[in-house]
């Protein structure tokens, strides 16, 4: 099972992309996801900010970075990495767990810096 470790609790990477998103907001799924898994909004906010924060100064970042087309807008992440992964949301969400699955083969403590 793939997991990443960002702050004191372990989660699966799909509830770390999916929360991570905006768009979502809009149609209240995040705080469902955030209520079932029991991910404080407080977490949601780190996640976003580790996504346009560090995300982008990530090793995986910056060696296939510039290989993903159309180039994803750093400020959106992850919509916007989803969305150049395109194809249906579900397929783009696995391409998108795949592209991330070196980040979650240990448990990077240093990549999110103590927050």
């Amino acid at each position: 099972m793939s997991v990443r470790f960002l702050g004191r609790r372990v989660y699966v990477m799909l509830a770390v992309v999916v929360g991570s998103t905006r768009s979502l907001d809009r149609m209240s799924a995040v705080g469902q996801l955030a209520a079932a898994l029991d991910v404080p909004r407080r977490t949601l906010r780190r996640w976003r900010d580790w996504w346009t924060e560090l995300f982008p100064q990530t090793a995986l970042w910056r060696a296939a970075g510039a290989r993903v087309m159309p180039p994803p807008d750093l400020q959106r992440l992850p919509d916007s990495l989803l969305a150049a992964f395109g194809g249906s949301p579900e397929a783009a969400l696995l391409r998108l767990l795949v592209f991330l699955s070196p980040l979650t083969r240990r448990c990077p403590v240093t990549l999110w810096q103590g927050r």
